[in-house]
């Protein structure tokens, strides 16, 4: 497959073509699988405290004329917290046990648990090729709601690596077609829930993404672009090219990553 190279203006530079990781078949289970593996590393792991529902003494003794027994009442044996008490005689709740009201939670969330899921090798590259291929899709980045411009899908000049302003990198995006899509991503919404609370106020949407070869100034210029994500091709996962699991993210390579990729035959 050969894709035009394109720089600002949209102006034809030449065309390359493209290496094996772009002839993969699409296989969404197993992108899936890829971008689940990849999120479950980032979880936290939480829990309760081994002591929680458990911070006072309940002992009741089960000898029949000994001091806080239960024996000729008519109450159960269940382990119960004094509230107050008149002499010998105590007002208890059952407020212990994870069957009584008030008590302790029967299986609480245990912070040794290991939430990490695991992956094949061989199946995260396969993951991440089905990706790749999906990113010269139009049809897919449709699906997904990104707006692509007509001649999408292209391969970048890597002269856009030395853009050092976001507000260069946005002149050259808006150049190439894509003014629709930097619209759409710069719409956010607020969160509905408790979510507002806890640091996560506002939705956004996942815009383009953009593929470089090496540690260049593109790096940190197009960092604040709303909806943007902007990697070395060293550094690509399967949930940067499909996030929430579904393929077609409008991805601008630059013509060196392409080449990189090929040349050191990464994700094969």
């Amino acid at each position: 497959m050969k894709l035009d190279i394109i720089s600002k203006g949209s102006e034809k530079k030449g065309s390359i073509d493209l290496p094996g990781q772009f002839n993969e078949i699409l296989r969404e289970d197993i992108i899936k699988r890829a971008v689940e593996a990849e999120q479950s590393s980032k979880r936290q792991p939480y829990g309760a405290s081994k002591e929680a529902g458990m911070r006072h003494s309940v002992y009741v003794s089960k000898r029949r004329h000994d001091y806080k027994a239960t024996y000729g009442i008519g109450q159960s044996r269940t382990p119960r917290k004094v509230t107050s008490r008149s002499g010998e005689r105590m007002n208890w709740t059952g407020a212990f046990a994870p069957q009584t009201v008030g008590g302790r939670r029967a299986h609480p969330p245990k912070s040794e648990k290991i939430w990490e899921k695991k992956i094949n090798k061989k199946e995260k590259n396969l993951a991440i090729r089905s990706a790749i291929s999906a990113t010269v899709s139009k049809e897919l980045s449709q699906k997904r709601g990104h707006i692509p411009p007509d001649n999408y899908p292209f391969i970048i000049d890597n002269t856009i690596s030395s853009l050092k302003k976001t507000k260069e990198v946005l002149d050259f995006l808006k150049s190439i077609g894509l003014e629709k899509e930097l619209a759409r991503t710069e719409k956010k919404k607020i969160r509905p829930g408790k979510g507002k609370m806890r640091g996560r106020k506002y939705k956004k949407k996942k815009g383009i993404l953009i593929v470089t070869a090496e540690d260049c100034p593109l790096l940190k210029s197009a960092k604040n672009i709303p909806g943007a994500d902007i990697v070395k091709v060293s550094g690509l996962n399967a949930e940067l090219l499909a996030p929430g699991t579904m393929p077609g993210r409008i991805t601008l390579w630059t013509d060196k990553a392409v080449e990189k990729m090929s040349k050191e035959n990464r994700f094969m």
